[in-house]
C-alpha cells in the first residue's frame, strides 16, 4: 500500500506532465491559423487544461497543509512548497498568455476564502455575545447570498437573451431553407 508521500509525489508528478503536455499543446498552436474553429478550439482545450491542472495544484497544496500518514521534516514540507509555488507559478504564466485573468483569482464572485473560522471567532464570548456572533454570521450569509442571486439573476437574462437569439436566428435559417428549395424547384423547372 502506497503511502501518502508516495501519493503525493505521483501527484505532483502528473502535474509537472500536464504542464508538459500544455507546453506541447501551446508550440502546437504556432502551426495553426492565427483564426478558425480548430485554432478555438485547441485554445479552448489549452485553457481547460490549464484550469484543471490549477484544480491540480490547490489539491497538491491543501495535501500539504494536512498531512496524513508519515510526518515529513520541515525541510521537506518546504521543498514541496516551493515545488508547488514554481508549478503555480507556469501556470499563472500560461494562465496570463491565455487572458484567464479570472484563474488567478477564483474566489471574485463572493470575495477571499480567508474570513476567520467560527471557533476562533467564538473565543471569550458569553451566550449574549454568541447570539450576537450569530446573527453577524447569519447577516453576511444573507449579504452572500444576495450577490449570488443578483449573479444568477443577470446569467439568466443573458441566456434568456442567447436564447432569444437562437430562435432568431433558427428562424432566419429556416426562411433561407424554404427560398433556396423554392428557387431549386424553380431553377428544375427552367
Amino acid at each position: 500500500m502506497a503511502s501518502s508521500s508516495d501519493s503525493w509525489i505521483k501527484e505532483y508528478n502528473e502535474a509537472v506532465k500536464m504542464v508538459d503536455d500544455i507546453n506541447a499543446m501551446i508550440s502546437e498552436r504556432s502551426s495553426l491559423p492565427a483564426s478558425g474553429p480548430e485554432t478555438q478550439r485547441h485554445a479552448s482545450a489549452i485553457r481547460r487544461k490549464i484550469t484543471i491542472l490549477g484544480t491540480r495544484l490547490d489539491g497538491l497544496q491543501s495535501l500539504l497543509s494536512r498531512p496524513t500518514g508519515k510526518p515529513l521534516t520541515e525541510k521537506e514540507m518546504n521543498r514541496r512548497k516551493d515545488m508547488v509555488a514554481n508549478l503555480r507559478s507556469k501556470v499563472n504564466q500560461m494562465a496570463s498568455a491565455f487572458n484567464m485573468s479570472n484563474f488567478a483569482n477564483r474566489d471574485s464572485l463572493l470575495g477571499p476564502e480567508s474570513k476567520p473560522d467560527a471557533m476562533s471567532r467564538t473565543v471569550g464570548l458569553d451566550n449574549s455575545g454568541l447570539v450576537g456572533l450569530q446573527r453577524q454570521i447569519m447577516k453576511e450569509q444573507d449579504e452572500d447570498l444576495e450577490k449570488l442571486e443578483e449573479t444568477i439573476v443577470s446569467t439568466k437574462h443573458i441566456a434568456l437573451a442567447v436564447n432569444e437569439e437562437l430562435d432568431l436566428q433558427t428562424r432566419l435559417i429556416d426562411d433561407l431553407d424554404q427560398h433556396v428549395d423554392v428557387s431549386d424547384s424553380r431553377l428544375r423547372v427552367k
